[in-house]
């Protein structure tokens, strides 16, 4: 449980320094006159993850929850992967990364690195460590009702960020 309760406080900590991150590119992005496009989900998304993170080991030490070592691994080598691949859109996205639908003016959608391949890369990681991280420990409760809630409002975010990204490249398109 002691390594567990680890993990899931590293994640935490990623998180935190995820949302210092975006901060920073947020007031990049707003003093280059973009325009946040949020519609109210934002806080939802914020509530879910910190609720993933705190269910996790609460459910585990509550239910005293075991896992076979062999699924434990897997699900910690798939918390890593997903680490990976939302590191890698970060990366990849730069400045325009960010936790928030910000959409600034005249820049072009990104199609390199993980976004060749994929149109919402960094939401393969989400559904990924929702499922993974709870597994690692046993948590299938919390990872049946991350993910239930996560496609949901997965569905609702990925509309509004392609209907920021559509709106921008049309006002791009008659500049």
């Amino acid at each position: 449980m002691l390594w567990y309760t680890a993990l899931v406080l590293a994640v935490a900590a990623e998180r935190v320094g995820e949302l210092l991150l975006a901060r920073r590119n947020a007031r990049w992005s707003l003093a280059r006159g973009g325009t946040p496009a949020d519609q109210g989900h934002y806080r939802w998304i914020v509530a879910l993850h910190t609720g993933l993170l705190v269910a996790c080991p609460l459910e585990v030490l509550v239910a005293h929850r075991s896992v076979p070592p062999v699924l434990s691994w897997v699900m910690f080598v798939v918390v890593l992967a997903s680490q990976a691949l939302r590191w890698w859109c970060i990366h990849t996205l730069g400045r325009q990364w960010n936790t928030r639908v910000i959409v600034v003016p005249g820049l072009r959608l990104v199609t390199a690195g993980p976004y060749r391949r994929l149109r919402h890369p960094n939401y393969v990681a989400v559904a990924a460590e929702g499922v993974a991280l709870p597994l690692v420990g046993g948590a299938w409760v919390t990872a049946l009702v991350f993910t239930v809630l996560n496609a949901w409002l997965l569905t609702v975010r990925i509309r509004c960020e392609d209907a920021a990204l559509a709106t921008a490249a049309a006002v791009g398109a008659r500049t």
